[in-house]
């Protein structure tokens, strides 16, 4: 079972990852990493039809898994209408990934770590370099 965290504006990069790994996973992943593909018609053959129905598949379970991931107040600014890629797009550019952003959230984990006594004080202070 794959994990979707919520997200919260500070936690984008998390996110977006826990998305790609989640449509990868499930496979349908096909949206966010292609253009929708042109529109069918009565000359379309088989393989066109079956890339476009995957694809459409595609795009409504990861626009209905993204959409379900972000906090209903930050709903209100993102497009409608539009296709996986191009909401990832628009999530991506409002959540731009800064060097303060990892920093910020580096130094929450590091504040929040508490010795919980199971092991020695070597591997609590291992699991603090490390991370």
């Amino acid at each position: 079972m794959v994990t979707i965290k919520v997200l919260t504006g500070s936690n984008f990069k998390k996110w977006k990852e826990d998305i790609e790994f989640a449509m990868e996973m499930t496979d349908v992943y096909l949206s966010l990493v292609t253009d929708k593909p042109g529109e069918l018609t009565v000359t379309s053959t088989d393989d066109e039809k079956l890339v476009h129905a995957a694809w459409m598949k595609s795009n409504r379970i990861c626009l209905l898994s993204m959409r379900r991931s972000i906090l209903d107040h930050l709903k209100s600014g993102m497009p409608n209408g539009c296709t996986a890629k191009e909401l990832m797009t628009a999530i991506s550019e409002r959540y731009r990934v800064s060097s303060n952003a990892d920093i910020g959230s580096l130094l929450q984990v590091l504040f929040n770590m508490t010795y919980d006594c199971n092991g020695g004080v070597r591997d609590y202070i291992i699991r603090m370099v490390d991370y």
